[in-house]
């Protein structure tokens, strides 16, 4: 079984949709605006529309992107002091307003390996 035979193609607010490119330019030919300020030109629509094109066909590739992209938010921490938790810093990676297709991205890469390569990928989950 191909883990990416049966997962969707791009991970959207965190929520699994199935976006098809081709019926979207067939019937909106302008661009999206962006979901965060209707109204208004995505800025940064371009690069999402990159990172999302990035096609995982090598090996060496897929896992540097595995181990570059964490798994995890590393900026979440719990201040302790004396066993006490002090603060708490929240995940700050949903403030990243490319987080949903970097995220995406690995997913890729992790299920190229799995599938195509036939490799463990459990190191990097």
């Amino acid at each position: 079984m191909k883990v990416f035979d049966n997962t969707t193609k791009k991970i959207f607010l965190a929520s699994w949709v199935w976006v098809n490119q081709q019926e979207v330019i067939k019937h909106d030919p302008q661009p999206l605006p962006s979901s965060n300020s209707p109204g208004r030109w995505d800025l940064l629509q371009p690069l999402r529309r990159w990172l999302d094109s990035i096609e995982v066909c090598d090996r060496q590739f897929a896992h540097r992107l595995c181990q570059l992209i964490p798994a995890q938010c590393p900026f979440e921490r719990d201040i302790n002091l004396f066993g006490k938790t002090l603060l708490h810093i929240p995940p700050l990676c949903k403030l990243n307003p490319l987080y949903e297709e970097v995220v995406s991205l690995r997913f890729r890469a992790m299920c190229y390996l799995a599938d195509e390569c036939g490799e463990d990928v459990s190191q990097y989950c």
